[in-house]
C-alpha cells in the first residue's frame, strides 16, 4: 500500500511561482512511475506531468510544456512539480499518482495505482 500526500498549493496571482510536494509512503516509491493530474471545475481530471522511476525520463502535457517542471527525490520519496507563470486556467485541484504498472511513462500513467487527496490552485488574475 502506498499512501500519497500533496502539499504547497494555495491562492496565488497570474504570473507566480508554486512548486507542489508529494510525499509517499512505504517501500515501492522508487518502483513507481509518479505523475500529477489536475481536475478544474466541472471539467474532468486531466494529465500534467509524469516522471520515470529513476528519474531519467519526464513527460509533459502540452498545455504545460515549458512552465511546468516535474522531479523526484528517491531518497525522499517525494515528488515534486514547479509550476512557473501561473495563468487562471492552471485554477484546479492538483493530484499526485504513482503507476507501479507497465515499463514507460504512459502505461504507468493510463492507470495509476494510487492517488493522493489532492491540493488546491487558485491562480486569480
Amino acid at each position: 500500500q502506498v499512501q500519497l500526500v500533496e502539499s504547497g498549493g494555495g491562492l496565488v496571482q497570474a504570473g507566480e511561482s508554486l512548486r507542489l510536494s508529494c510525499a509517499a509512503s512505504g517501500r515501492t516509491f522508487s518502483s513507481s512511475v509518479m505523475g500529477w493530474f489536475r481536475q478544474a471545475p466541472g471539467k474532468e481530471r486531466e494529465f500534467v506531468a509524469a516522471i520515470s522511476r529513476i528519474g531519467s525520463n519526464t513527460d509533459y502535457a502540452d498545455s504545460v510544456k515549458g512552465r511546468f517542471t516535474i522531479s523526484r527525490d528517491n531518497a525522499k520519496n517525494t515528488v515534486y512539480l514547479q509550476i512557473h507563470n501561473l495563468k487562471p486556467e492552471d485554477t484546479a485541484v492538483y493530484y499526485c499518482a504513482a503507476g507501479r504498472r507497465g515499463i514507460t511513462i504512459a502505461q504507468a500513467m493510463n492507470s495509476p495505482d494510487y492517488w493522493g487527496q489532492g491540493t488546491q490552485v487558485t491562480v486569480s488574475s
